[in-house]
Formats: structure tokens, sequence, C-alpha cells
């Protein structure tokens, strides 16, 4: 059996279905990311695999036991062995963060043992520096790695992030990432993570779910949900991307053939500046935008079909006329 298995989980709010028959599966150690619009019912999800949320329908099981319903099972929520970070973690007040993890931790068989694991746990955390501190002086990404400690101290073999990078700048954001990274490799703590951002999943997931109106549309390595998305709405979570239109692709030599009828996709990088004429079309570059790591050049082809390439140098000006190749390989159909 799956280390973690949810099975045609329904959970209704109100009048809306927050979560709609939804089911995967997952092994130890594998990384699971959860992408969706706001109230796609992600962090529904979360909740009852949690078990702090109960479904209407379907069951959850974490190694081969059933996660129980509340209140009609338990009184008190959550599952052993499964903790849950919340986008609104919070930390009691005027304590020192020495004081909350102290709190936090059951008592120890062997205090000196235990002193050493909390050592080990806090400089995983990179939060050592920070236990004399009150909670109130600390900065938000500082306050999460606190609450993330908290929640290790149980040794839980399932870890819930529902969208732990949202509010951070990028150089917590950065050591948050690395915390996550150790305590997936050092804890052996299998790691499911929720997130808009597809900078945050794609490089990280073994598997992204993708979710809309609470229905899983698709599940699969991030290469494929990223370069054959099963529809529209999942190609705009991942990143930008370009519709050649039924008219542009006339000027595409063998593409009409190939689409037929269908919406052709590509992404921005799959169309290249080249120096050749033949195999090309003429554009025109209308704007330029500089992202550090790579440029993305707006621009107008076969008279005024606007598309967005990626390039990673640019020695170009608005109004420059410039030769474009579409990498066909790269197109998908929908």
């Amino acid at each position: 059996m799956a280390f973690l298995q949810v099975s045609s989980v329904t959970k209704k709010e109100g009048s809306t279905t927050a979560v709609q028959a939804v089911s995967f599966e997952q092994q130890k150690m594998q990384k699971i990311a959860i992408a969706g619009e706001t109230g796609s019912g992600k962090s529904t999800l979360l909740k009852i695999v949690a078990g702090i949320v109960s479904p209407g329908e379907g069951t959850v099981f974490f190694e081969n036991k059933r996660v129980k319903r509340i209140p009609e099972e338990k009184l008190i929520p959550g599952h052993p062995g499964i903790e849950y970070l919340s986008q609104q973690f919070e930390l009691p007040h005027f304590l020192t963060v020495e004081q909350v993890l102290i709190y936090a931790n059951p008592l120890p068989d062997n205090e000196a043992e235990n002193d050493v694991q909390a050592k080990e746990l806090y400089e995983l955390c990179r939060i050592s520096h920070l236990l004399k501190r009150r909670t109130d002086q600390l900065s938000g990404g500082e306050r999460q790695r606190i609450a993330l400690a908290r929640l290790l101290i149980t040794a839980p073999r399932l870890l819930l992030l529902d969208e732990p990078y949202s509010n951070l700048d990028m150089i917590h954001k950065n050591i948050l990432k690395n915390v996550v990274h150790d305590i997936e490799e050092r804890l052996q703590v299998t790691c499911i993570l929720v997130s808009h951002d597809p900078h945050d999943t794609l490089s990280w997931a073994d598997e992204i779910i993708v979710m809309r109106n609470g229905e899983i549309v698709q599940q699969a390595p991030p290469q494929q949900v990223y370069s054959q998305p099963a529809d529209e709405y999942v190609a705009g979570l991942l990143g930008k991307y370009n519709i050649i239109s039924p008219a542009l692709a006339e000027y595409i030599p063998g593409l009409k053939k190939i689409a037929g009828d269908k919406k052709i996709f590509i992404r921005p990088e799959n169309i290249k500046i080249s120096r050749e004429e033949k195999n090309t079309l003429k554009a025109l570059v209308s704007r330029i935008f500089f992202y550090g790591s790579h440029f993305e050049i707006e621009i107008s082809v076969a008279g005024n079909h606007p598309l967005t390439i990626k390039t990673n140098s640019c020695n170009l000006t608005s109004g420059d006329l410039i030769n474009v190749a579409i990498q066909l390989d790269a197109i998908w159909l929908i």
C-alpha cells in the first residue's frame, strides 16, 4: 500500500464544493506539489490529509491507517505522524524562541540526548542565533522557520506545507528552501507543498497535481505538466505561453497540417531569434523586458500577430526587425 492514499475525497463548504472526488497516492520520500488558482481547493485538501478537516465523502490512509474524522471519531484534530504548516501560523506572544520550542517539546526520556537532537534541529532550521529573542522581535521569515521547527520536534513522517514561500523576500525564501531540502534529506521527512509560483514547484517536485474548482485537472511529472499541459488553464499556471492563431499558422510551413482545428501553443523560450531567413518569420520588436537571468521580448509577426520570446542575451531595441524560428517539436495542441 502507498505511504499516503487519498481516495475519492469530497468536501462541501456551504453550497460550494471545495474538493470534488480527489484521489492520489504518494510514496515515501516522493515530493508532491499541488498547484492551482486561489479557491481551487488546495488548502482544504491539505487540511483533509492532515486530519484537521473531515471530508464529506472519501477516505485518507496514512501508513495503512485511516485518518479519523473529527469530531465523530476523535475530538482533537490531527493525525499521528502528520504535521501541517498553515499560511496563518501563530507563535505565542512575548515568549522567547527558546521558551516556545521547550514548551512544544514533550518530556524527554534522555535529557542529554534530547538536548543534542534539539540543537541539531535548531541548526537545521537556521534558528540557533534566534533562541534568546522574543517572538515579537522576529521577521516573518524567522517566525516561519520557528513555527516549522516547533512542528518538527514531534518527528513527523509527513510534512504538509501550505504556501510556505508566499510572503517571503528572496533572501528568506532561499533560506527556507534550503531548510526544506535538509528536512527531507537529513530527517527523511516526506513533503507535500502547495504553491502558486511555478519557480517553487517545477524545480522541486517529483510530481505536480493541478487543481481547479476542487478537482484534479492534471497530475504528472513537472516536465510533462509544463511542456504538455492538459489545457490553457494549466499552461498559464506554470508560465507564459503564446497562442499561434490559425492566420499566423498559415505562414509556418507544415504547422497548419499538424494542428488541424486545434489551438496551437508554444512557450516563449521555444521561439528563437535566427540569423537565417529560410524557414523563419520576419518580426518587429515592440518591447523588451529584463528579468536578470533572461530577457522577454514582445514582437509582432506576419503583419500584426503578437508573440513573446525569451532569450538569455539581447542587443536589440524597440523597432528592430529580426527573424524568428518556431520550434515545431515544442508546440502542443489543445
